[in-house]
């Protein structure tokens, strides 16, 4: 005969006690990755999508924003209203026909958020990117080129303009922006420092993404020393936008 026993089996509670918090964290990772982006906007008809529900939308959350720039609430309801110079394909995720200036207009690669009007700043509260000529404690690695001087050249190998400064990141300590003076005494630019590629030898810049006569269009930033979240997303998209309509050809298949 074999005597009865009852017990608490703690590796079966153990079990059900993880399974029932990875499905409660999963829940709420999935309504948190919804918290901006959304309502849904869909391809083809345009439909707003507004119907929400546990696993679609997270409560609302407002965030204080530092350096009492304000709040922000996320979900809302706001929408990017903005007009699009473009038409939509025939069929739905079919990719948009620019209509206009898409380099300028923001579509395709070219597209870019409405980022806040403010300067990003350093833990210490000063902006935290800034030309060398403000963050006098950067300087030039030894042994690296200094693009200083040199000349810029676009897609086309037409001359833009020459580098004028060097605006670097006090807080990520690395070379952001490259300042180009255009050859038609214009307004300088910025130069996204991924998009440069700098030919030691002969002192140029070279840029594969626009030609030289599209750096006059490159969105202007307002201050001569500091730039603003909004103004980096238009420049980086400007680039952007130049590797797919830059030339006609580039907006042709391949096939």
């Amino acid at each position: 005969m074999y005597a009865s026993h009852t017990g608490i089996d703690f590796a079966v509670i153990s079990f059900f006690m993880f399974f029932a918090f990875f499905v409660l964290l999963v829940l709420y990772l999935r309504r948190e990755d919804r918290r901006e982006g959304y309502p849904l906007e869909e391809d083809g008809s345009g439909r707003v999508r507004t119907s929400g529900g546990l696993l679609f939308t997270a409560l609302p959350k407002t965030f204080h924003l530092p350096d009492g720039r304000g709040e922000f609430t996320a979900p809302n309801k706001r929408r990017d209203r903005r007009p699009i110079a473009a038409r939509r394909g025939v069929t739905p995720g079919s990719p948009l026909i620019p209509t206009g200036k898409p380099m300028i207009d923001g579509v395709g690669p070219g597209a870019y958020a409405e980022r806040a009007k403010v300067v990003a700043l350093t833990a210490h509260g000063t902006p935290k990117i800034v030309p060398m000529r403000v963050a006098t404690d950067f300087e030039i690695a030894k042994g690296d080129p200094d693009p200083r001087g040199m000349l810029v050249r676009g897609a086309d190998s037409g001359i833009a303009g020459r580098v004028k400064d060097v605006w670097v990141d006090r807080a990520e300590w690395m070379i952001r922006y490259l300042e180009i003076s255009l050859i038609d005494g214009g307004q300088s630019v910025l130069l996204p420092m991924t998009m440069a590629l700098i030919n030691r030898s002969m002192r140029h810049v070279i840029v594969d993404a626009i030609t030289a006569a599209q750096f006059a269009d490159v969105p202007k930033i307002a201050g001569p020393d500091e730039v603003t979240l909004y103004e980096e997303e238009r420049v980086v998209a400007y680039y952007g936008g130049g590797f797919l309509y830059a030339t006609p050809s580039r907006s042709e298949p391949f096939l």
